[in-house]
């Protein structure tokens, strides 16, 4: 379908922000809020096979919007990223990451004349949109957290993590399929597709060896942070609706993880936890993504089973 895009300028605090819209005339509006790795055309507007997530949107009655965080993708670089990784802490930590999404709200309230949209996170990107949430409740209608990230007390923070990092293919492969049992089918689909396009995403990734995208440590951190028992939100002060939707096999979000989150949700008006069999943490990427569009529409809707 037709897309259109908008540029938000650069700030004190970020570069500019890309933003995509999936218009649907007169739909109510949701916003995909990415996770820590890679940009918004790599996930919620890649065809992995017969339509993007944003096409599911739309034909589910929504005026799908996506942004890419400041450092991904088609929005601007931080200029400590063309400098050595250890001149500078890292990039783009939560804080400073919600203040891009409400950026992006404030952009979409003008376009579409509607107070309110909807907020769908994945993993760390639900620690931008949780806490943006937060401040603005009444710009938000309801709040999905698809693989969210849960504050645990089993780990501890790496000290001094660099301002970025580079990812390769490879390494982004491992990741994609390490949660997989032992023996199951292949769920990850397209990579072929999605590698190259993953590298081009950043304009300098051709002249690196090996070949890698250059992205900002901060979700890295925050996440570390977490498992270490400092979480970047506090879900008691969360008061709109909340689900969390999320694949059996993710082992960055386990049943203790949304457990944790709901009981800490204590505020909101409506709290659902769905999880969903032969998924991981990228369940986006693989053959049981409509599962995963199905369950999160329904969500949306407040049509929680």
């Amino acid at each position: 379908m037709t897309q259109q895009t908008f540029r938000l300028p650069a700030s004190g605090q970020h570069p500019s922000l890309f933003v995509r819209r999936q218009p649907l005339a007169g739909a109510p509006a949701v916003l995909y809020v990415h996770g820590a790795t890679f940009p918004s055309a790599l996930s919620v507007g890649f065809d992995f096979g017969g339509g993007s997530w944003l096409d599911d949107f739309n034909a589910r009655g929504f005026d799908a919007w996506a942004f890419d965080f400041a450092g991904f993708g088609e929005s601007g670089r931080y200029a400590a990223m063309a400098e050595p990784a250890d001149r500078h802490p890292p990039l783009c930590r939560a804080p400073e990451a919600s203040d891009q999404v409400a950026a992006v709200l404030a952009l979409m309230r003008r376009e579409t004349g509607r107070p309110r949209a909807s907020l769908v996170a994945h993993s760390w990107g639900s620690m931008p949109a949780a806490r943006a949430t937060i401040a603005e409740p009444e710009g938000v209608d309801r709040l999905v957290l698809f693989a969210p990230i849960a504050r645990r007390t089993t780990g501890a923070a790496p000290a001094n993590l660099p301002a970025w990092t580079d990812v390769t293919t490879d390494a982004q492969h491992a990741r994609f399929v390490e949660d997989v049992p032992k023996g199951h089918p292949p769920v990850l689909v397209a990579f072929d597709r999605w590698a190259p396009a993953y590298l081009a995403s950043d304009p300098d990734a051709a002249g690196r060896s090996p070949l890698a995208v250059r992205i900002p440590n901060g979700p890295r951190a925050d996440n570390a942070d977490a498992w270490a028992g400092r979480l970047a939100w506090n879900p008691a002060k969360l008061t709109r609706p909340l689900a969390i939707v999320r694949g059996a096999w993710d082992s960055l979000c386990a049943d203790s993880d949304a457990a944790l989150l709901l009981a800490e949700a204590r505020s909101t008006p409506q709290r659902h936890d769905r999880k969903l069999e032969a998924g991981t943490h990228l369940m986006h990427l693989e053959t049981g993504r409509r599962v995963l569009y199905e369950a999160v529409g329904r969500a949306l809707k407040g049509d929680l089973p």
